[in-house]
């Protein structure tokens, strides 16, 4: 079985070098994606033996995934995994993810890292984004970077991954679960160290991730998301202003408060539904 080592890079000379000689011990090739790097990345990796797929700018790690994707299916391989370069997964351990495609035991397998292993910040931003973006599924670590695919699970993310962000990880899932893929994991030592070498703040990684997990799932599913929330308010609003009426035949005073709080629901709740309606329909034209 050919394997492929991906790793998307931004900016990641200090660790590059180790990650991709350990890498290649295991695998048959190392690709890093060099996302618009302003240091020596891409020589470095070079140098330690990586074949080189470069950017020109800062196109976002959705980008380079998709890259190595197409990389991965062109040439060939049977199986792609994905780690970070900045040194905190273990090329060491690709043998464990690699192992569960090689069995034909899944299609897509994701380490997962315990909490004990995570600074306490981290900890709960992972705990929300594994609850929103699990959608439903045992799924112990959502937000890993260290995952393996196989050939069939390569194929139904070409064309299909919209994002650009770090919500990609999050986006990948979802289609697997919407094809029905098969989803394993695998437990693995995340090393974090006295300095967190992370490239973005993980406040504004999280609201990221929040925000295009949100549009996401509008996009899939608008009347689930819009909709039913608009038909919900609805309800409610007509239920105040049935209040309102009520209200002011019996005392020939106007209850501004239920009227606005009916306004309130009635008015953005229709705007809701139809927008809902209308998204569902141009969804179903277009599949």
């Amino acid at each position: 079985m050919r394997t492929l080592a991906a790793v998307p890079c931004l900016d990641e000379e200090v660790a590059i070098g180790s990650v991709v000689l350990r890498a290649r011990q295991h695998v048959d090739e190392v690709l890093v994606i060099d996302d618009g790097c302003t240091d020596d990345t891409a020589k470095v990796a070079r140098d330690a033996g990586a074949t080189v797929i470069s950017h020109g700018t800062q196109k976002g790690k959705g980008q380079g995934i998709k890259s190595a994707l197409r990389y991965a299916v062109d040439h060939d391989y049977d199986c792609l995994v994905f780690m970070d370069g900045d040194g905190q997964h273990d090329p060491g351990e690709i043998p464990l993810l690699v192992e569960q495609i090689r069995a034909d035991a899944a299609d897509l397998v994701i380490g997962f890292r315990t909490f004990d292993q995570m600074p306490l910040y981290r900890r709960f931003g992972r705990a929300v984004l594994d609850v929103v973006s699990s959608n439903g599924s045992a799924i112990t670590d959502s937000q890993c970077g260290f995952r393996a695919l196989n050939r069939k699970t390569m194929e139904s993310m070409i064309g299909t991954l919209r994002m650009d962000d770090f919500s990609t990880e999050s986006e990948m899932l979802q289609i697997a679960q919407e094809r029905h893929l098969r989803i394993g994991e695998t437990p693995i030592n995340c090393k974090y160290g006295d300095f967190d070498t992370s490239t973005k703040n993980p406040l504004s990684h999280g609201m990221e991730v929040l925000g295009s997990i949100f549009w996401l799932a509008v996009e899939r599913k608008p009347l689930l998301h819009i909709g039913l929330p608009g038909l919900a308010a609805m309800l409610v609003g007509i239920f105040f202003f049935l209040q309102f009426l009520r209200g002011f035949s019996e005392t020939g005073v106007v209850p501004i408060e239920q009227g606005m709080l009916a306004s309130l629901l009635l008015i953005p709740g229709a705007v809701a539904l139809m927008l809902g309606l209308a998204l569902a329909l141009v969804l179903r034209v277009r599949k």
